[in-house]
């Protein structure tokens, strides 16, 4: 386990995770608050209703909560993270009566296919051993006319991507180029699928066609729209 799993493997990062810790780092990697990442992601995965949420490595659970309070009905959030001083977190602070929380293994999820109607990872895929693995196992979860929302780490395709490449990788953390997502998503049938990026991290959402009413998935044209 490398050292930025080992860190969040910890009940003192854990504590001050959401607190300080993330909302820093994330203002500096991509100049975006955490408030104006979740408004996006509930405006990505236009959220209401009944729905059934899936939040991927969920850590405390603060992002997992604010989801599940865009729901009604019978609709509710679960949130799914390997550490145990994360879940136990997020289930002091951020219980409710629509989000609950599971240990899991991001690359084997322990849901049926088809189970969630959204389905998001934010700011967690750089730290899974594989995560093509777990974005294929979102994928295998989301239901048809489901959608996905990932934010993760880019890298530019100059000498400063490459820099960050190396400086992310001797702390742990992978650094992704632009096409690796947006392919990934084409490749296994999404559709509608958009990328934005701002300073060091990129956000790509896209939809599951139903299969009732879309029976050949656009491939993805390379649209990226550069908000850095």
């Amino acid at each position: 386990m490398n050292l930025a799993r080992r860190a969040m493997n910890t009940a003192a990062v854990a504590a001050v995770y959401e607190r300080a810790w993330r909302p820093a780092l994330f203002y500096l990697a991509s100049g975006r608050t955490t408030d104006a990442d979740r408004r996006d992601a509930v405006r990505s995965l236009r959220l209401g209703g009944a729905q059934r949420v899936l939040d991927l490595a969920c850590g405390p659970g603060n992002f997992t909560h604010y989801l599940s309070e865009q729901l009604s009905g019978d609709g509710f959030a679960v949130g799914v993270d390997f550490s145990p001083p994360m879940l136990a977190r997020a289930v002091a602070d951020n219980s409710g009566s629509r989000v609950g929380y599971v240990r899991g293994d991001a690359q084997r999820l322990p849901f049926a296919d088809d189970t969630f109607d959204a389905v998001c990872c934010f700011g967690a895929l750089y730290l899974i051993p594989d995560p093509l693995a777990a974005t294929r196992e979102m994928i295998r979860v989301l239901a048809p006319g489901g959608r996905i929302a990932i934010s993760t780490s880019h890298r530019a395709d100059n000498a400063f991507g490459d820099l960050t490449r190396v400086v992310g990788g001797s702390a742990g953390l992978r650094v992704f180029d632009g096409r690796t997502f947006p392919e990934l998503f084409a490749e296994s049938g999404l559709v509608g699928i958009e990328q934005r990026v701002h300073r060091l991290f990129q956000y790509v959402t896209a939809v599951r066609p139903d299969s009732a009413t879309h029976t050949s998935p656009n491939p993805y044209p390379g649209h990226r729209r550069n908000l850095a």
